[in-house]
């Protein structure tokens, strides 16, 4: 959040804790009916946030947190729409197509572009099988890197998108001193 613009950092975290929510479903989810309802309700909530924020439900500290920074702004249900199409994936492909369709509407949603290696890089970490996770790690290493000024000179992004290429270079393994030398001098240097 530091390298996101002060004035940004409400709806950018809002935002976030969507998707965070929004993954947490899918990962719960044991029973892909019961997923959709649950995605269902989460959309029903975006399209009243976008048209009528004042009507939204009260007692979800999410719901309140967007309707503080989100309100009258459509959007957000592309997040939600993803997120179906990862509980519903069926094959290698869909699931691709499903966690760049993630990824880029939230880096979208944070003001730039260039989220498919992060939306690969999610998506891998939601599977349960280690050969799925594995072909996400793969697809996320064969994609091209975006130039920086795709991000539209949202470093934050740049972070993200530089942290997923790391973490799908080790098939998911954790380098943590590296990641985190590699977070400080995009911080610091831009590259």
């Amino acid at each position: 959040m530091v390298a996101v613009p002060r004035a940004r950092r409400p709806a950018v975290t809002a935002l976030w804790a969507l998707a965070e929510r929004l993954g947490k479903l899918l990962r719960d989810a044991r029973e892909p009916l019961i997923g959709q309802i649950k995605l269902a309700w989460w959309r029903d909530m975006m399209a009243m946030l976008a048209t009528d924020p004042g009507a939204l439900p009260k007692g979800e500290p999410l719901l309140a947190e967007l309707q503080a920074t989100w309100p009258g702004q459509a959007g957000l249900d592309a997040l939600v729409d993803a997120a179906e199409a990862m509980l519903l994936a069926g094959d290698d492909a869909e699931r691709r197509d499903a966690a760049t369709a993630f990824g880029d509407a939230l880096f979208r949603l944070s003001g730039g572009d260039g989220g498919k290696r992060w939306g690969l890089v999610w998506a891998a970490g939601l599977q349960e099988g280690a050969a799925e996770a594995r072909r996400l790690f793969a697809d996320a290493r064969a994609l091209p890197a975006p130039r920086p000024r795709s991000f539209s000179g949202n470093k934050a992004l740049l972070m993200l998108d530089r942290w997923a290429a790391a973490i799908a270079s080790q098939d998911g393994d954790r380098r943590w001193r590296s990641e985190g030398l590699l977070l400080l001098r995009i911080g610091l240097i831009g590259r």
